[in-house]
Order: structure tokens, then C-alpha cells, then sequence
């Protein structure tokens, strides 16, 4: 199903998976853990890539490039299209989306690998946001808070720019990199 999209620096277009249209809104929940390509794998790649049909992933995956190529793409023209498609995607559900991420098991490496690096991290806890780019930023915040062995994860998000696709979120009003973390532990 086509998600249409004014106004991105690489997509035009988004395309989602056929039953997209049916809701009114999503509970969005990821685990947030690194990710070869993306850097880091948290809402905003689950509303993007996630929510995305085929053609849609590659289209993402290419900037806009190609409906039937999956890889190949330049990587901050790639962030940039995750963002833009997962801006496709609140705007047309009007917002109406609560993002949760589990920050448990984390490791370098994306559940979707075949055979993924053991988790190096102790587990951080549960966030839930109604905004995509202030979950993603806060998840990585704490990611470089930890007192744990952050390194190849820190490693794998800098080396992939990683924090460009909540610059670029941010800049087309997916929502706002600033966020206040409430605890509800005790």
C-alpha cells in the first residue's frame, strides 16, 4: 500500500505492508540492540523498515532508488530514508502510536541476525514514549551511560552514523531528540 510523502530529501513515496490501512493506530514494540546497517535498531526502525512491504524496504534501503535492489544504498541518504518513511507512517495514522522498547539482551547485533553476538550488557529496563525520536535518543543515552561494556555497541552506532536518522528525524518533525526520562520503579 502506498504511504504518500511530501517533502523528504530522498523519499517520495512509502510503501507499507497491504493490511497497513485496516488500523487506526499501532503499539509499537521493539527491542533495542545495535544493527548492522542501521546502527542501532529502536522505533523509528521498526515504523520504517518494519512497517514497510518489500518494495517499501528497498526503496528505504536505496533512498528512493530502486523498488527491487534491497542493498547498495549510501548510508546517510538510508538513515535519512528510514526517517522519512517512519514520518510517513505516524502522519498517516495522525500520530496515533505509542512506541515501548525493551532494552534487555543487548547486543552489537539485530534479532533478525542468523547468528548474533551474545548480549555484552546487562538489561537497562522498559521506555515508552508517544515520540519515536526521543525513545531512540533516550535508548542510546543510556546505552553510553552504562557502566557495562559498551564498546562494540558505541562502536557499531558511531561507525554507521547512527545518530543521523534522529538528526534527520527530527529536522522533518518526526518528533524531538529532547526528552525528560520519568522512573516509575518505585
Amino acid at each position: 500500500s502506498p504511504c504518500p510523502w511530501r517533502g523528504g530529501a530522498q523519499l517520495t513515496e512509502n510503501l507499507v505492508g497491504a493490511h497497513f490501512p485496516e488500523y487506526d493506530g499501532y503499539l509499537v514494540l521493539s527491542h533495542f540492540k545495535g544493527q548492522a546497517m542501521a546502527g542501532f535498531g529502536g522505533a523509528i526502525k521498526n515504523i520504517s523498515i518494519g512497517m514497510a512491504s518489500r518494495e517499501g524496504k528497498c526503496l528505504i534501503h536505496t533512498a528512493g532508488a530502486s523498488r527491487t535492489t534491497l542493498w547498495g544504498g549510501e548510508q546517510d541518504p538510508f538513515l535519512e530514508s528510514m526517517a522519512e518513511a517512519g514520518k510517513s507512517v505516524v502522519d498517516a495514522l495522525d500520530g496515533n502510536i505509542l512506541y515501548i522498547s525493551v532494552m534487555n539482551h543487548l547486543s552489537v547485533d539485530c534479532d533478525c541476525d542468523g547468528n548474533p553476538a551474545e548480549p555484552d550488557m546487562h538489561d537497562i529496563g522498559i521506555l515508552a514514549s508517544t515520540d519515536p525520536v526521543a525513545l531512540d535518543q533516550a535508548c542510546v543515552d543510556l546505552v553510553y551511560a552504562s557502566e557495562d561494556d559498551t564498546e562494540s555497541l558505541i562502536n557499531r552506532m558511531e561507525s554507521r552514523n547512527a545518530v543521523h536518522v534522529l538528526e534527520h528525524g527530527e529536522q522533518i518533525g518526526l518528533g524531538r531528540r529532547t526528552y525528560r526520562l520519568v522512573s516509575i520503579d518505585e
